[in-house]
């Protein structure tokens, strides 16, 4: 168990060491609004439009997303830390003083730099977690901005060109 957990911790290590946007997962459960702060965000195919998440199967978005068959991808910019925080919390309505778009089936998140909304094409086992394979539907992003980025354990910016 122990040479197990060691593992674990040191792969985790190991892969905090890849730079990742930050992004928000929302969802509804019935009419409530569900978000999570997530890194596990991939574009997938350009023919059909498709990108992936993965989400811990231990995480009530998780159900939510399964249960309510549509997701939004809503990608933070370099300001936005308080929103990875507020979303990576475990509390009741993650949602109190966030400004969302509601036209969409699901909340997007109105301080987004970019916003990606999916059907759920496919659920697929991932050991720990599930991958949710998405349809894309709609999409909008916001020129000129910059994306805050998750590395070891921080959260950071990218540096401006020179």
């Amino acid at each position: 168990m122990s040479e197990t957990l060691d593992m674990t911790v040191e792969f985790r290590a190991t892969m905090s060491r890849l730079a990742t946007g930050v992004s928000v997962i929302t969802t509804c459960s019935g009419s409530t609004p569900i978000g999570m702060t997530a890194s596990a965000v991939s574009a997938l195919s350009l023919d059909p439009l498709q990108l992936l998440v993965c989400i811990g199967n231990h995480l009530y978005t998780r159900t939510a997303i399964a249960a309510h068959g549509r997701f939004a991808v809503n990608v933070l910019g370099e300001d936005s830390e308080h929103l990875a925080r507020n979303f990576a919390a475990s509390k009741a309505d993650k949602f109190a003083g966030v400004e969302t778009v509601d036209d969409y089936g699901v909340p997007v998140l109105k301080d987004a730099i970019a916003a990606v909304v999916c059907d759920v094409a496919e659920a697929l086992p991932g050991g720990d977690h599930t991958i949710f394979v998405g349809d894309v539907r709609q999409w909008a992003h916001k020129a000129e901005c910059r994306p805050l980025l998750h590395f070891a354990g921080g959260f950071g910016t990218l540096r401006a060109a020179h």
